[in-house]
């Protein structure tokens, strides 16, 4: 059969779909990620993580049942967090699909006896060759009020360590030469299955792999962090100088409704630390705006601290309630527009300290691995900038260039969020 797979949300669902797809490529069926041609089988591995993501799930579900009843379409059949959580109601909902499956469920739609999507090392790629994500564990232990994920993936289970580097040199095998590493909470690796944080340990046995050129962090908790992991940093030059850590907010008020365990003063100290431990290092975050205690005064503080901290990297959410999780018992009642009204004030922000980052590396020579080429340009990125979500370096396409490989450019011009160079 062929079996196309669509894959909405975070990186870590895109690990799923690819361990999948491998699965399905043992028993002889061939997989395809994305496309728009006939198949016998469409599999959507669905997001719930905030309202816009379900929608958009829901949204993805009843096209391919359209494609299904025009005949380009055998089954429909739906995974992931919106059928982990929602199962019953979109059976009612959307009978014309085929099936759909928990996580719990997922041998059946496999025909396997037993099946562990965390314990499975074979995958398919589905990203450009030459850069992978590693999910390292999968599920969260923290109680962050607004956070429907405990409720979706369940308790926090580290991989272990000899797994996940038999599959990092896997995919180093297969030409993969930067490797983001992903978790729901990635600093908290290793309580549960070696009863102590072990990210530090893992990331010196990562460094050796031959092929590796850039491991990258993604998604650590700040409280509680284990500071460790920044002199291995500074130790390997493979790891990227770049760390994305969630902070949500930073007024007091919010953040202990928020339950991150954190206070404001916490918060600067830790950065400070980060800063001074890793010179240069890029520090991505993510905000929510709109949570339902935060006040225009909170929002405010929170705006001062975006501008006292310049992020180098930064995106922000506009709350969703969230069933089941403890914010749901606030309500809702800062309204849609004014939500929408502090996003914009943020990012407009955020927009400006971004160019003046950008700005201050024009005439420096920077090392970019090219991800792909667009009409006149090729297009890549810096160690700063991981896939997806950062910024981006366009090169002049004058001279052929190899997709996958680094280079040296030379930054010519900036702009908010591009850089434009060319090879040295």
């Amino acid at each position: 059969m062929k079996i196309n797979i669509i894959t909405l949300g975070c990186s870590k669902n895109t690990v799923d779909s690819e361990v999948l797809a491998a699965k399905w490529k043992e028993k002889g069926h061939e997989v395809v990620f994305e496309s728009t041609q006939k198949s016998d089988i469409v599999v959507i591995n669905t997001c719930s993580f905030i309202h816009d993501a379900k929608e958009e799930s829901i949204d993805e579900i009843f096209q391919h049942i359209a494609r299904k009843q025009r005949g380009e379409v055998g089954k429909v059949f739906v995974v992931g967090c919106l059928a982990q959580r929602y199962k019953e109601d979109l059976q009612g909902m959307i009978p014309e699909a085929d099936g759909f499956f928990s996580f719990s469920e997922l041998h059946k739609l496999l025909n396997e006896k037993d099946f562990d999507l965390l314990k499975s090392p074979e995958r398919v790629v589905s990203t450009p060759k030459h850069y992978a994500y590693l999910k390292i564990s999968e599920g969260c232990d923290r109680e962050c009020s607004f956070c429907a994920i405990p409720l979706i993936r369940g308790k926090q289970v580290s991989k272990p360590m000899e797994m996940i580097v038999q599959e990092a040199e896997m995919l180093a095998q297969q030409g993969v030469k930067e490797l983001l590493l992903i978790a729901q909470d990635l600093t908290y690796y290793g309580i549960d299955i070696y009863q102590q944080r072990t990210l530090a340990k893992l990331m010196r046995k990562l460094a050796n792999i031959k092929g590796l050129e850039w491991i990258r962090l993604h998604y650590a908790y700040p409280m509680g962090f284990p500071y460790e992991i920044l002199d291995v940093i500074n130790e390997f030059s493979v790891f990227c100088r770049y760390l994305d850590i969630p902070l949500q907010h930073i007024s007091d008020s919010v953040l202990k409704s928020m339950k991150r365990g954190s206070s404001k003063q916490q918060v600067y100290k830790f950065l400070e630390t980060i800063r001074n431990t890793v010179p240069e290092i890029a520090l991505r975050t993510t905000l929510i705006s709109g949570y339902p205690v935060e006040t225009r005064k909170e929002h405010h503080e929170l705006v001062e601290f975006v501008k006292e901290i310049r992020f180098e990297r930064l995106g922000v959410f506009a709350y969703s309630p969230e069933e089941g999780t403890a914010a749901f018992e606030l309500g809702d009642p800062v309204k849609t527009k004014e939500k929408n009204h502090r996003v914009r004030e943020i990012m407009e922000l955020q927009e400006t300290i971004s160019l003046q980052h950008n700005q201050a590396k024009t005439g420096k020579i920077m090392r970019v691995l090219m991800d792909r080429k667009e009409e006149d340009f090729y297009v890549g990125r810096t160690e700063f900038d991981s896939p997806e979500v950062d910024n981006l370096v366009f090169v002049n396409a004058d001279k052929q260039l190899k997709i996958g490989e680094f280079y040296s450019v030379l930054i010519e011009r900036a702009e908010s969020y591009d850089l434009f160079g060319k090879i040295v």
